[in-house]
């Protein structure tokens, strides 16, 4: 029998693996497929975004699904801690933009393999192609053993489940773990696509007028009823032939997602603004400005280079203006046209799907997992890890920062709990 059994190979599992072997427990980690750390192989483009080095209160911030949760097991194991602990198995790591940390050879395939060297050398026993069928419990519900597929049994004191959620699953993430922890009683909150792109209904969508047309530095707004903001991000995205995508429409998502659920509408509204540190007003008086220096030049070539070509004569085209000479142009129209640039509606009526999604909303209810410790308040020496958990952050090395944190919170005191029995 072993102290400790991880299912999960990936960040959360990995970092549970070596919390638990490095607090001095026999641990088995097992897993469904051939090869360990696929997830984490390619997060950040395959340069693994391995976590934040934002202050803690602001890294929580980056974290809509529950980040509060994380505090107690941030107060144990940072995104310092994260630091630390890869620069002393000798991966020097870079912070880029925004706070987040690289290793400096850009190659995630380093840090997968330097866990699994430390794993190795502390004397974990692995188990690949070993797939769990379920979870069995004693007549008080603690944890007793884990059943595989083909029937074997094994035993151990803890078990840490981190098989993550159901996004990216050519990694293996199909949400195997929400039928174990409904088994040990716990609540699966809703489970939904979340940091994935959006699909728009709108007729430049169908034209495919704007389709590879990148933005740089523009504020994205997801609507309410009656036009109320109910969140904004501003930085880059992409026009896509279903919709759009890039960093603002990704962490824009969710919230298109629940205000769908929330009105019961089919079609949300969003906006972009081109120009986000610049005031309507001001706006108007700088294109006002422009079409009185060049009054015979005609309205498009004015304005021509103010946003993008192909985006311009959309809104142009709109407003049924931009081929008569500037001197033409009633300043109504100029306040038109700088209204579109701080205001261009556009209407999404869903995400893609889960196998297009870089994070999975919902999961065990964190309500009952106790917050210093990982462990289920349904079943003594039951464990949760990573995505498998309601938890989930914006893509920029929160999830993976959430991944390592629970993981290695989940490991240390499975381990403690385990040496303890």
């Amino acid at each position: 029998m072993k102290d400790v059994i991880v299912i999960g190979g990936g960040p959360s599992g990995l970092m549970a693996t070596y919390a638990a072997a490095k607090s001095g427990a026999s641990t088995l980690l097992i897993d469904k497929g051939s090869k360990l750390g696929r997830k984490l192989a390619i997060s950040g483009g395959g340069r693994c975004n391995v976590t934040n080095r934002k202050p803690i209160d602001e890294l929580i911030q980056f974290i809509p699904g529950n980040g509060r949760f994380l505090y107690s097991a941030l107060a144990q194991f940072d995104n310092q801690s994260i630091i630390d602990l890869f620069t002393g198995f000798g991966i020097p790591l870079k912070e880029e933009d925004n706070g987040r940390m690289f290793p400096v050879t850009d190659k995630a395939q380093d840090v997968v393999n330097t866990l699994l060297r430390a794993i190795e050398d502390l004397g974990v026993e692995i188990r690949k192609k070993a797939e769990v069928k379920t979870l069995h419990f004693n007549e008080e519900n603690e944890f007793h053993a884990v059943e595989l597929m083909d029937g074997e049994m094994l035993e151990a004191k803890a078990c840490v489940v981190a098989v993550g959620g159901q996004s990216v699953p050519h990694t293996g993430s199909t949400g195997d773990g929400y039928a174990w922890a409904q088994k040990a009683g716990h609540t699966i909150t809703e489970l939904f696509p979340t940091e994935v792109p959006i699909r728009l209904n709108d007729a430049f969508i169908g034209t495919k007028q704007l389709q590879g047309l990148s933005l740089r530095d523009v504020a994205l707004t997801v609507h309410g009823k009656k036009g109320k903001a109910i969140k904004t991000h501003q930085g880059d995205m992409i026009f896509t032939h279903f919709g759009i995508s890039g960093p603002i429409a990704l962490r824009c998502s969710q919230y298109t997602i629940k205000e769908r659920k929330r009105s019961k509408e089919q079609v949300v509204l969003m906006s972009l603004d081109f120009f986000p540190d610049t005031s309507r007003d001001a706006l108007v008086q700088e294109l006002w400005n422009q079409v009185q220096s060049q009054p015979k030049r005609a309205v498009k070539n004015v304005w021509k280079g103010y946003i993008p070509e192909r985006l311009l004569d959309l809104l142009l085209e709109e407003l049924a203006f931009g081929e008569e000479d500037a001197s033409q142009l009633k300043r109504q129209s100029v306040i038109d046209f700088a209204t579109r640039l701080k205001m261009f509606e556009m209407h999404a009526v869903g995400t893609l799907d889960f196998d297009k999604a870089f994070v999975t909303g919902g999961g065990v209810s964190v309500k009952e997992v106790a917050p210093q410790t990982m462990m289920s308040k349904k079943a003594p020496g039951l464990f949760f890890a990573g995505e498998v958990l309601d938890i989930h952050g914006y893509t920029g090395g929160y999830n993976i920062t959430a991944a390592f944190t629970t993981g290695h919170c989940a490991g240390s005191h499975a381990a403690e709990l385990a040496i303890e029995r």
